[in-house]
């Protein structure tokens, strides 16, 4: 007579939901370390990542541009009241290098890059999984994994700090043009006050987290997509979840790299 009694196999270890959560993180570590391996094993997909680097990059270059010339021009506007108070308009170009190099500008492209990047893959993937495509790449013999969420990480982890030094350029010259129609100050003048207040440190510590910011939100995108549920609904899911995740991941990395270059700047 078969017992009724529930299995122990069936029985929470802590919680349903909790167990549900740390076998997500089981799994997410596990995409991740597939991604490392796939990544220093031939064959390379180098006509992909270029492909995708393209994607990534020169098509967002025009909101970049649109978005780091407001950022500068805003954020001057933003700080001239104050410094006027004490008669430190002077120091505007030193401040503004200082915000835009250190946290805008990486921070800007990330989340312009999560929107646009991250909803794409994403959908892209997630399309392609309802539609069995990846399947049918085993079938025929391709990697899909290397073919698909390898190249797509690597051209964003690639292609991120490139558009973070972009869009901290376009920032500046914003900021240039603001700073000139208020106090008259010569490009050359504003750009001396500009790399007086930048160290290497910051312009390493900007390219680090861009580069840590393009790993995450490739990830995440190929992630969200490569395991979305069939039907329609959940290519949609899987690039709304992508777009919130990147961007939450963003914030907390964010967090976590002005402490640490905070402690080597005290150093």
């Amino acid at each position: 007579m078969q017992s009724d009694t529930p299995k122990s196999t069936d029985r929470p270890v802590v919680t349903r939901r909790l167990d549900t959560f740390f076998l997500s993180l089981a799994d997410v570590a596990s995409f991740i370390g597939r991604f490392f391996r796939e990544a220093v094993m031939p064959p390379y997909e180098f006509k992909e990542i270029l492909r995708q680097c393209y994607e990534v990059g020169f098509r967002s270059l025009l909101l970049i541009s649109t978005t780091g010339f407001i950022t500068g021009i805003v954020f001057t506007n933003q700080s001239r009241p104050s410094l006027s108070e004490f008669g430190a308009t002077s120091w505007l170009p030193s401040l503004i290098a200082i915000a835009i190099v250190r946290a805008l500008g990486p921070l800007v492209t990330a989340l312009i890059a999560a929107g646009k990047v991250g909803s794409s893959i994403g959908a892209e993937l997630g399309s392609m999984n309802v539609t069995e495509q990846i399947d049918a790449m085993e079938v025929s013999g391709t990697d899909p994994f290397k073919f698909l969420v390898v190249s797509r990480v690597l051209a964003t982890s690639f292609t991120i700090p490139l558009l973070t030094m972009y869009t901290i350029f376009v920032g500046l010259l914003g900021a240039y043009i603001n700073v000139n129609q208020n106090e008259q100050t010569s490009f050359i003048s504003f750009m001396q006050e500009v790399f007086g207040a930048i160290t290497y440190l910051d312009i390493f510590a900007s390219i680090t987290k861009s580069t840590v910011f393009g790993f995450t939100i490739g990830m995440v995108g190929c992630y969200k997509g490569y395991h979305s549920s069939k039907g329609t609904e959940g290519v949609g899911k899987a690039a709304n979840s992508a777009v919130v995740t990147s961007m939450f991941l963003v914030f907390i990395e964010e967090l976590l790299s002005l402490q640490i270059i905070g402690a080597l700047r005290g150093s």
